[in-house]
């Protein structure tokens, strides 16, 4: 069985976070592995209180996973502040260089909560993003990465794949329109865009579909031999079949 790792905030009513990773590594067919960045007391309607994990144990958590398993893919989600990314961008480099890595920028929350500290983008875009196999920020993260709203879904993956050196998952969950689209860009040049309605979820419906969406395409690239945008096809299909997706 493939090993995945995800990196991220614990969600106490699991709905995103490690807890959905895991539980979407599961549907997946492959084992799922956690290093917990920060934990936080939440429910679909906020966020109560955020405990941010000591670097030292954030460090002996993703060696400790490494030192065991041979992992084939990563995924990472809330990152909480420049020094967690600085230190899992080192990491992966040291274990896991060349091999898949979904980056999710997590920003702000589906409730409006800050999950990544304002002063940590920079590392951000400059030490994890360059390394990563695909990002997959929605409208608001694009716009942060981008810094400039977004204005064509297309183009403005091509431009974040050119600013990072990574493909692209562009996710059209925030859009205003019925017809949404996620645009994967990948970079060979290849354009995708996956089209579906927008779906009126409530909120414990729509918690966390960003977190399941990018570990459904992690748990794919595990396996090593499934195309990019064959993974994310199949990905966007099991979350539209299994919940739905409003962003």
């Amino acid at each position: 069985m493939k090993v995945c790792l995800a990196i991220g905030g614990s969600d106490s009513c699991a709905g995103a976070g490690i807890q959905a990773d895991l539980a979407t590594f599961t549907a997946f067919r492959v084992k799922g592995c956690s290093a917990i960045t920060a934990l936080t007391a939440q429910n679909p309607e906020g966020i109560c209180r955020i405990e941010v994990s000591p670097l030292p144990q954030l460090e002996a958590e993703i060696g400790a996973v490494f030192d065991y398993y041979e992992v084939a893919a990563v995924k990472t989600g809330m990152l909480v502040d420049a020094d967690h990314i600085h230190l899992i961008a080192g990491l992966l480099e040291k274990h896991h260089s060349g091999k898949p890595l979904l980056v999710d920028p997590v920003m702000v929350s589906s409730m409006g909560e800050q999950l990544l500290d304002t002063s940590a983008i920079a590392i951000l875009k400059s030490e994890l993003l360059p390394i990563a196999t695909l990002i997959t920020p929605n409208f608001p993260e694009a716009e942060v990465l981008l810094g400039r709203k977004v204005s064509d879904p297309a183009e403005d993956a091509c431009e974040l794949a050119g600013i990072f050196g990574s493909a692209v998952l562009l996710k059209g969950g925030h859009g205003k329109t019925k017809r949404l689209v996620d645009m994967l860009y990948e970079m060979n040049g290849d354009v995708t865009p996956f089209v579906h309605h927008k779906r009126s979820l409530d909120a414990e419906q729509s918690h966390g579909t960003g977190c399941r969406l990018a570990a459904a395409i992690t748990a794919q690239l595990a396996a090593g031999n499934v195309p990019l945008a064959e993974a994310t096809a199949k990905a966007v299909e099991w979350l539209q079949t299994n919940t739905g997706r409003d962003g």
